[in-house]
């Protein structure tokens, strides 16, 4: 395969010139995080060897049962990226407040906010789970952190992606100049660049979304649904349904492949009206990536990446995959259609 054999760190010194965000700290940034993710993706792969599934008994404050598993990649990416000497404070979907980096550490330029392990309700069933990482230079002179630092839109973003944690190992990142992919190769312990540019499809032919929460969806949420099922879309043919109930798979899946991801807001749950997904830590990196590979990622009405979040766990709607799907079901959602 092309480009079979090239490691991150040498993707970016290739194309370092075309990457702003490649700068020095950038590549130990990144080497910290996927360090992180080897011994992640270690652990994951022994699950069922050790006492690390099932539940701790804590709950984070999201309001959702903790896993073992999820503790443990949050406690790794916060010990190895507190130390990596190029952040000021992160994020993490599993902790109430920033983290700071100690004050006999060694601080950077930039932030990280992270989902430690998306799809934690799937680890006890052997399905995909992910990491999902967003990345924001600092922009004020201040010697501390304010919350303002996170709170941005996602288009200041200067790098976000995932890792994939299946039968293979996989990162896919962007740093605003394309999407790349690579493969963690066990045998030599580096991720190899296994898909390099990649483009998703215009138009896709996959539709997912949980359809148990139809009974609590309004009615454009339900007439953007019909629609990828109806026969008379301009496909002339219903998409095919996959749900693998973990956002960084069927995102994954839908970026290789074409189609939509959805997580729509709905009234299931009051304290949730905006819906389930976060927008600092899964929604926003996410559409950087899906706009970098030629795709498109909105709220229902708005850009993802438009949005300003108003405080650090802001929950939003996503509607997420080939553009001309999403433009699609943006102008249902909108009444234009």
């Amino acid at each position: 395969m092309e480009g079979l054999g090239i490691t991150v760190t040498e993707h970016l010194l290739i194309h370092q010139k075309e990457s702003p965000a490649a700068t020095g700290q950038f590549t130990r940034l990144l080497s910290e995080l996927i360090f992180s993710a080897k011994i992640i993706a270690r652990e994951v792969k022994k699950a069922g060897l050790v006492d690390i599934l099932g539940l701790t008994g804590d709950i984070n404050v999201q309001g959702e049962q903790v896993r073992k598993l999820d503790e443990f990649s949050n406690r790794v990416l916060i010990y190895r990226m507190q130390r990596s000497g190029v952040l000021c404070a992160m994020a993490s979907e599993e902790n109430a407040d920033v983290i700071e980096v100690p004050d006999d550490m060694p601080r950077g330029n930039y932030i990280l906010i992270f989902d430690p392990l998306d799809g934690s309700s799937n680890i006890d069933v052997n399905v995909n789970i992910g990491t999902i990482f967003s990345i924001y230079r600092v922009v004020g002179e201040r010697p501390y952190v304010t919350m303002e630092e996170f709170l941005r839109k996602g288009s200041e973003q200067v790098a976000a992606g995932y890792f994939l944690y299946g039968p293979s190992t996989m990162l896919v990142y962007t740093t605003g100049k394309g999407v790349h992919g690579f493969t963690l190769d066990p045998t030599v312990g580096e991720f190899l660049l296994s898909h390099p540019d990649i483009r998703i499809p215009e138009q896709g032919r996959i539709y997912s979304v949980n359809e148990s929460n139809t009974n609590y969806w309004d009615g454009r949420t339900k007439k953007v649904v019909d629609y990828f099922k109806s026969t008379e879309n301009a496909r002339r043919k219903p998409y095919t349904a996959r749900y693998i109930g973990a956002l960084v798979a069927d995102f994954h899946r839908n970026l290789l492949d074409g189609g939509i991801f959805m997580y729509p807001a709905d009234n299931k749950d009051p304290a949730k009206p905006s819906g389930k997904l976060r927008l600092l830590c899964e929604a926003a990196p996410l559409a950087f990536v899906a706009e970098q590979a030629g795709g498109a990622a909105t709220d229902g009405r708005e850009r993802i990446l438009d949005i300003r979040a108003a405080h650090l766990h802001q929950r939003t709607p996503l509607f997420i995959g080939s553009r001309r799907d999403v433009e699609t079901a943006t102008a249902i959602m909108k009444g234009d259609v």
